[in-house]
């Protein structure tokens, strides 16, 4: 029984949340909110802010979107010009108000708030000698290891910072936010984005730069992997945590998480992926296609780069419906097909006798482009050229999306052909990885496409690390 639509239809991959912040700007939680709603594609699942008053620092969390969470009710009670919030995608397994962020540590040393986006790969580990040196867990949460790390060390609340930090292996970019100052964290192999802003006579933390663009602040710099920037009445202060560091952005940052209008490490993503469809319209024509539509919405500037390399007209061929419920049950087969029908809809009159190139950003579990290729077929197209602007994923991530299993890959289970008939395409292709990283750079993590892991994957349970020993047979 599919009980979210949305994740029958976009059957791929989680991003795991945002982090947004805001440091010495009025009505700081209001910009939270703006911030967060612009941040919502990483996260649906809950959202929280919390702010510093000058006196005590408040917060108000939720379950659900950012637009259904806060009113001005709620926002007008959080005041301050100190905020930092969160947008979260988690699993059933570990939901529950409990866990949505940002977490709040009332101390005799002083409470702070921490909002975590990304995976900690040694998170087990760590909690196993945190409970048995005596750390109580609220949560279920991985981000709160963090948490239970900064107070176990010892120094000014910077230095403990940056000696908890050290433990930590994976991905992260996290912000924390204490009675005196904010800090953003970015992970030594500069995995997640994290980006900092200027605004009026403060400062602006943001998963992604449209956050800025949202409240109109001037991006200053990406944070550097391996850095703290420390945000107080002086200004920024940069540290580095460590001098083993690399740039290593997840490739799926550029290829379906972030929106198209943002700027991540100095790359915009819109063209990054319009680079990645004009390559992959060399590296795989198709020579009686009619027109070239894309999967809506993070496949259509792949769709547009196909079009500019193939020479073959753009349409919108299928149109997603922005309004239906988050909740469907569908118990039957066909009423999950209906419920796809009732999400995305083919533009009969452009599709119908034409050859069409079916542009896709990505093929994880294959239920989606089965879908859809069946939708169009329906609908009176004569044929369907499947075109995947990624190369086929033959390898978990161990970082911070959700496909940290084989069982998850149908590439990984399945040649070519055998995709191509199981979604019932006329013929298909992927970009390969020479020409994601001709369209993207080499400063890349790509591992779930080459199976080349850019760290030692410390702290993985058996059932990951006997997966990957015959990924290497």
């Amino acid at each position: 029984m599919v009980k979210d639509l949305g994740a029958l239809l976009e059957n791929k991959i989680i991003e795991e949340c945002g982090v947004f912040g805001i440091y010495n700007v009025k009505n700081a939680a209001q910009l939270t909110y703006y911030g967060l709603h612009a941040l919502q594609h990483r996260g649906q699942q809950g959202a929280g802010i919390a702010t510093f008053d000058g006196e005590k620092i408040s917060r108000y969390r939720g379950e659900g979107l950012v637009i259904e969470i806060f009113n001005s009710e709620n926002i007008s009670r959080l005041k301050g010009e100190y905020s930092i919030g969160h947008v979260r995608m988690g699993s059933d397994e570990v939901s529950g108000i409990e866990n949505i962020q940002p977490l709040l540590v009332r101390s005799h040393t002083g409470d702070f708030t921490v909002a975590h986006n990304g995976r900690i790969i040694n998170y087990e580990q760590l909690r196993t000698q945190l409970e048995y040196e005596g750390s109580i867990f609220q949560t279920s949460s991985s981000s709160e290891v963090i948490c239970h790390l900064i107070q176990r060390q010892t120094g000014t609340f910077t230095e403990k910072i940056k000696k908890a930090i050290g433990k930590l292996e994976g991905s992260f970019a996290f912000l924390i936010m204490t009675e005196k100052n904010i800090y953003a964290v970015r992970d030594k192999n500069g995995f997640s984005p994290l980006a900092i802003a200027k605004l009026d006579d403060g400062f602006v933390i943001s998963s992604e730069t449209v956050g800025f663009e949202m409240i109109n602040a001037q991006i200053i710099r990406d944070v550097k992997p391996g850095e703290i920037i420390k945000i107080g009445k002086k200004g920024l202060r940069s540290i580095m945590y460590t001098e083993s560091t690399q740039k290593k952005m997840c490739s799926m940052e550029y290829i379906y998480l972030a929106r198209p209008d943002s700027d991540i490490d100095g790359l915009n993503v819109h063209a990054s992926r319009r680079m990645c469809g004009r390559i992959l319209a060399q590296e795989f024509p198709c020579e009686d296609a009619d027109i070239v539509i894309g999967v809506p919405d993070s496949s259509l500037s792949a769709a547009m780069g196909y079009s500019d390399g193939a020479g073959v007209p753009y349409e919108i061929g299928l149109i997603k419906n922005r309004y239906i419920g988050r909740t469907f049950i569908q118990p039957t087969q066909e009423e999950r097909e209906r419920g796809v029908k009732m999400k995305l809809s083919p533009v009969s009159n452009t599709i119908k006798g034409k050859n069409i190139v079916l542009v896709d950003d990505s093929i994880v579990r294959g239920t989606t482009s089965k879908y859809i290729v069946k939708l169009l077929k329906e609908a009176g197209a004569k044929a369907v050229h499947v075109r995947i602007a990624s190369p086929a994923m033959v390898a978990p991530c161990f970082y911070g999306v959700d496909t940290s299993s084989l069982k998850d890959l149908i590439s990984a289970r399945m040649s070519l052909q055998e995709l191509r008939d199981y979604i019932g395409a006329d013929s298909l292709g992927f970009l390969s990885n020479e020409g994601l990283k001709k369209g993207l750079g080499n400063n890349i993590c790509s591992a779930c496409f080459d199976r080349e892991y850019p760290t030692y994957l410390f702290g993985l349970d058996e059932n990951f690390k006997k997966e990957l020993k015959k990924l290497k047979n």
